[in-house]
């Protein structure tokens, strides 16, 4: 049973830097696909771990030995740590047994590379968005029987995240999800921007949606939202910019003592809006076009605001 009233993150150690209140990294490919652009970024913000979700235009189920033997070498001499895996795992179609059985062996081959860098979460999902998930949701709920047999054999945490485009749009659905699983391998990954995205399925980020996943977090996400005052569309910004009151969120996690990873996930970029395809499928090349800018941007605009926290 889930303890309410503390994080549920016990994940990685603090790396102790001067006075930095949290530990803070990146998805990779929201930079670069090429890893040692990744990396040299991450070292010069001083930042303490990366997120794998598309490394030399392949996801993480398709690393090979050779590629994993290549990252560490990069990683050498760095006190950067993989944090996890942004799988993109039952990311597909409900009523597609085929496609199903295909992310079944995904999480396999993610939980496989997760060992090799000694990192413990993999970031799920729960299917694309459908009409009536209130109908389906014993359904949802047990396709999940054996992904957490895996998770909880293999030691590692199945994150789950609140996706605006999956059955689990928001942080009532995802907290919902997590207490019915009641698994210790089952948490939440927590993005604040996401359920901006849900308008009106969804809650005010911070503080009550929030609030309502508080207990569950294994990990955040960092990005921004705003509505386009064109074309009255949701859609991400710098961070910052936007909807999320990002030092109300970042006071609260001091505050409550939240003690896991927050990771930069920027899904915006300075010169280019990316496809929505692409934002709910993303990796390669053409995702990370401009990236570096806009994390360089992210980054500058994430350590303001630290600036102005109540230590």
């Amino acid at each position: 049973m889930v303890t309410k009233g503390r994080f549920a993150s016990e994940v990685g150690t603090s790396v102790s830097k001067g006075n930095q209140m949290f530990k803070i990294g990146l998805i990779g490919d929201e930079v670069s696909q090429d890893f040692q652009t990744v990396v040299n970024l991450s070292t010069e913000f001083n930042l303490d771990s990366i997120e794998i979700r598309s490394v030399w235009d392949k996801p993480p189920q398709e690393l090979t030995s050779k590629d994993v033997e290549e990252m560490k070498r990069i990683l050498e001499g760095t006190d950067l740590q993989i944090i996890g895996l942004a799988s993109p795992f039952f990311k597909c179609d409900i009523d597609d047994m085929e496609a199903r059985k295909e992310h079944l062996q995904i999480l396999r081959d993610c939980i496989r590379l997760a060992h090799q860098f000694e990192a413990t979460i993999i970031r799920t999902f729960a299917f694309w968005k459908f009409d009536n998930v209130e109908d389906r949701w014993d359904e949802i709920v047990a396709a999940y029987d054996e992904p957490v047999q895996m998770a909880e054999g293999e030691g590692v945490i199945l994150g789950m995240e609140n996706e605006y485009s999956t059955s689990l749009a928001t942080a009532l659905l995802t907290e919902r999800f997590i207490r019915e699983i009641d698994s210790s391998s089952v948490r939440a990954i927590w993005d604040p921007a996401n359920e901006a995205h849900a308008e009106d399925d969804g809650e005010t980020p911070y503080p009550d949606a929030y609030n309502r996943l508080k207990p569950l977090m294994v990990h955040a996400h960092l990005k921004d939202a705003d509505r386009n005052p064109e074309t009255g569309e949701m859609e991400s910004v710098p961070v910052g910019d936007g909807k999320i009151d990002w030092l109300g969120q970042l006071q609260a996690f001091i505050d409550d003592e939240y003690d896991g990873h927050l990771t930069l996930e920027t899904h915006w970029r300075p010169t280019l809006k990316l496809a929505d395809d692409i934002v709910h499928t993303p990796g390669g090349s053409e995702f990370s076009q401009a990236g570096e800018q806009a994390s360089r941007i992210c980054l500058e605009n994430l350590f303001r605001i630290i600036d102005n926290l109540d230590r």
